[in-house]
């Protein structure tokens, strides 16, 4: 059938993933950089995605198409949320050694830092793990009065002081919108509806697919319902903060 669907300029798109949040159905996904309509039968046509883009990608077309199929982006939905369910229930109970939710006492004194640390005076200031959003337990104690560290992957890599600055007295997630086909605004909604935090703090990377992190934040701040302070700090490429 010919019907009405969107269309995404390859060229013009820079990665962010902005659409991919934006587009409740699920038709759109990241691939190799760059959005992509997945799936013809799970774009409704009605463009939610196209006020998220900043470059002006994404158009409307009329073409030859499969029926907008309802039925099928429901069971999609389910299925993601059934693997997140799993996935946070394998953090809670044990599962894979490298996604066991673990509390370290840094304020106590006894996580020591070892030999090579104090000699270069480098002491982590993680509290907490898993520090990825897909793996972080919605529930987990160690969210409640915490105040929430969400940032991007490269900005521990890029910025010299990140523990001290931003990962000391916070809980940490982190995340990559460009690498994870994951909309983050769904899990960290959840974080704030079921936990009391006092404060969340966004670091992002100076690049256009940061954004994606930060729009997921600031969709769940705003779907939680809740009203909590906030702040977003922005990493230059060369290790400066920019804002």
């Amino acid at each position: 059938m010919v019907r009405q669907v969107i269309k995404i300029d390859e060229e013009k798109c820079n990665g962010c993933g902005l659409c991919v949040n934006a587009c409740h159905e699920g038709a759109i996904a990241l691939v190799h950089g760059k959005a992509h309509l997945m799936r013809d039968d799970y774009c409704d046509g009605l463009g939610d995605c196209l006020p998220s883009c900043p470059t002006g990608a994404i158009s409307f077309e009329q073409r030859e198409a499969a029926a907008y199929d309802e039925a099928a982006v429901l069971k999609a939905k389910e299925e993601k949320a059934a693997k997140e369910k799993q996935i946070r229930a394998r953090a809670m109970t044990g599962g894979c050694p490298g996604s066991r939710m673990m509390q370290f006492d840094r304020a106590s004194g006894k996580q020591q830092p070892s030999g090579t640390e104090q000699l270069q005076g480098a002491v982590s200031e993680l509290s907490q793990w898993p520090v990825q959003i897909k793996l972080a337990p919605v529930n987990a104690p160690y969210f409640e009065g915490a105040d929430l560290l969400v940032a991007a992957d490269c900005t521990a890599y890029a910025y010299a002081s990140f523990h001290q600055d931003f990962i000391r007295g916070r809980v940490t997630l982190i995340g990559c919108p460009k690498l994870d086909d994951v909309d983050y605004s769904e899990k960290l909604t959840e974080i704030l509806r079921r936990n009391e935090l006092r404060s969340v703090t966004i670091v992002r990377m100076e690049v256009p697919c940061c954004g994606g992190l930060e729009q997921a934040v600031k969709t769940a701040l705003q779907n939680s319902g809740k009203m909590i302070p906030w702040q977003v700090r922005v990493i230059s490429t060369d290790g400066r903060i920019l804002s």
